[in-house]
C-alpha cells in the first residue's frame, strides 16, 4: 500500500466532520475495545487523519460482531498486513483463552510494534507464508477469516486457492469485504479514488494489489469452485471514514508521457476534488460465510 505524503489535511469542514463521527463511535464502543484502539498510537501522515489508524480498527471490531465466533476459538487470520488492523479486535473478542494465528506473506511492517502496544501478543502466533499453502494440518482452526485482504490476492485464481486452503484447515469460513456500491456522495468519492490504484501500482511497480472490489455474488461464486457452501451473505454499512484509498499524484506524474498517462491524471483530480468536498467513508462491506459441504 502506497501512503501518502502531501500535507493538505487541513481543518475543513469535512476533515472535522469525520474527526467527530469517530470520536463519538469510539466513545460507544465497547469499553474494553476503545482501551485496546486508545493504545494505538496517532499516525502522522497527511492528508490522512492522525487517528486513521484507530478508526479502521474500530471498522474491523465492527465487521468482527458479525462473525461466528466466541472466546475460546482458534481462528486463522489470512492477510494480517503491516497493521494488525484486523488481528487485535480479533485477538480481543477470543478472550483469553482464544487464539489468533496471523497468516502473512510479506508486508509485516508495524505489526510486531503494534502487538506489543496491545498487550494481546500470547494470543498471537504471526507466520509468514503463502495463504494457497498454509502450514497447518487439516482442520487445524476452528474457524478462517479474511477481512478486508482479498483485493490483496491477485488474481481470482489465487483466491479460489486460498479459500480452498482456508476450508481444508477450518470448518468455517468469514470473508468480509468492501462492496462496489456507493450510497453517499463520500462513499462514491472513495470508490473512484480507489478505482485507480491497481491500474496505477501495476503500471508504476509492476505488482497487482488492491484489485476492485467485487459484487458479493462473485465473491461467493468463488468460494463455491473453492469447494465451499455458502451459509450466509449479507452487507453492512458501517458509517465510518475510510481515507486509505488515497495516494499520492507524483505516483502518476512519475509513469511516462501517454494517453495513459495524461488519463490517469485527469481521474486522480476528479477523484480527489470530490474527496476534498465529501469526505471518502466505507462502502457497504460484504459479509460471507461457508462452510465445507
Amino acid at each position: 500500500m502506497s501512503l501518502p505524503s502531501a500535507p493538505d489535511r487541513g481543518s475543513s469542514t469535512v476533515a472535522k466532520s469525520a474527526r467527530e463521527r469517530y470520536a463519538r463511535e469510539l466513545d460507544a464502543a465497547d469499553p474494553d475495545l476503545a482501551s485496546l484502539i486508545r493504545r494505538m498510537p496517532l499516525l502522522e501522515q497527511p492528508p490522512l487523519e492522525p487517528t486513521w489508524l484507530r478508526c479502521e480498527m474500530l471498522e474491523r471490531a465492527r465487521v468482527l460482531q458479525h462473525a461466528p465466533m466466541a472466546p475460546g476459538l482458534r481462528v486463522l487470520e489470512v492477510g494480517s498486513g503491516p497493521h494488525a488492523i484486523a488481528t487485535l479486535p480479533l485477538a480481543l473478542r477470543l478472550g483469553a483463552t482464544g487464539s489468533v494465528v496471523a497468516a502473512e506473506r510479506s508486508r509485516w511492517g508495524r505489526f510486531a510494534e503494534l502487538v506489543a502496544a496491545s498487550g494481546l501478543g500470547a494470543r498471537i502466533r504471526p507466520v509468514m507464508c503463502d495463504a494457497r499453502r498454509l502450514p497447518l494440518r487439516d482442520g487445524a482452526v476452528d474457524l478462517a477469516v479474511c477481512l478486508h485482504g482479498i483485493r490483496s490476492l491477485e488474481t481470482e485464481a489465487t483466491m479460489v486457492g486460498v479459500f480452498a486452503e482456508m476450508l481444508r484447515v477450518a470448518p468455517r469460513v468469514f470473508l468480509a469485504e468492501s462492496l462496489p456500491i456507493a450510497g453517499t456522495p463520500a462513499q462514491r468519492a472513495h470508490l473512484d479514488l480507489y478505482g485507480l490504484r491497481a491500474e496505477v501500482f501495476q503500471a508504476s511497480t509492476g505488482r497487482r494489489d488492491d484489485l476492485p472490489y467485487l459484487p458479493l455474488e462473485r465473491l461467493g461464486a468463488l468460494v463455491e469452485q473453492a469447494g465451499g457452501v455458502v451459509s450466509r451473505s449479507a452487507s453492512l454499512e458501517v458509517d465510518l471514514p475510510h481515507a486509505l484509498a488515497y495516494f499520492r499524484r507524483a505516483l502518476i506524474e512519475e509513469l511516462p508521457d501517454g494517453p495513459a498517462r495524461t488519463s490517469l491524471l485527469h481521474r486522480w483530480d476528479s477523484a480527489n476534488v470530490a474527496r476534498e468536498r465529501f469526505g471518502t467513508d466505507h462502502p457497504p462491506v460484504g459479509l460471507l460465510e461457508a462452510r465445507r459441504p
